[in-house]
């Protein structure tokens, strides 16, 4: 039984943040397409974690397949390469493919708004699987533990992860603005989307060691979040998108 609440556990703080996040949607989503993209978002949680390991270990040759993982743990430098530019790469460019798959050529794309709102639905679903994994790899869990890595992952990385997802989907609204330039649009928000996120993971990989880093990481998040807040004012005085590709 205890298993279920730690499910639970992992998946409640994506919930509470999608409801944030559609309460902000004057014109609701259909409640079917956001559950394809909540559940797609969740399926390439696991997709992500073999990319990195693939790479990481395509960059270790000498590491043997029998202690890979253990030998790769060890390479510090290796981390950190994963921490700041492995895993925002292959994280966010997988939580747009979902959007990209799912929706851009839906009729349920009909507004800029839309942009966001669906690539941080992707996001939350990632998010739910990475929360889950992070609770049920803790050694002899417990409830007390699965409760507080639940809040503590609810006003960070998951909070982070619909941040860097809403800075990409203000991007893909704006291309859709602005059509003629559409690519050159979506690449800088996608470079910005990794960039604020591998800068996320550094400050929270300075964290084990330097407590203090935890000021800078509430601050960072604080701006980043008042920043997409704007995004969002901003879409919601748009015209419907006329083009759609």
């Amino acid at each position: 039984m205890n298993y279920l609440f730690y499910a639970l556990l992992g998946i409640v703080p994506s919930i509470v943040w999608l409801l944030f996040y559609l309460h902000k949607d004057v014109n609701p989503e259909p409640k079917k397409t956001i559950l394809l993209v909540f559940l797609g978002g969740a399926l390439m949680g696991p997709v992500a974690l073999l990319l990195q390991f693939s790479v990481m270990a395509l960059l270790s040759p000498a590491s043997q397949w029998p202690n890979l993982f253990a030998s790769l743990g060890q390479n510090r430098y290796l981390l950190l390469l994963n921490v700041i530019a492995i895993a925002p790469l292959s994280e966010e460019f997988l939580k747009y493919l979902v959007v990209k798959l799912q929706i851009l050529k839906n009729p349920a794309f009909d507004e800029p708004l839309d942009a966001m709102i669906y690539l941080i639905i992707s996001a939350l679903g990632f998010a739910a699987t990475e929360n889950l994994l992070n609770i049920f790899l803790i050694p002899d869990v417990t409830l007390r533990l699965a409760t507080s890595q639940s809040l503590v992952r609810f006003v960070s990385a998951t909070f982070l992860h619909t941040l860097s997802s809403g800075v990409l989907g203000f991007f893909v609204a704006y291309s859709m603005l602005n059509f003629k330039n559409r690519r050159y649009i979506i690449a800088i928000g996608f470079l910005l989307a990794v960039l604020v996120h591998g800068l996320y993971n550094y400050l929270a990989w300075l964290f084990n060691s330097e407590k203090m880093i935890a000021l800078a990481l509430a601050f960072f998040l604080a701006a980043l979040g008042a920043g997409v807040s704007w995004q969002f004012q901003y879409l919601k005085k748009q015209l419907s998108i006329c083009k759609i590709r």
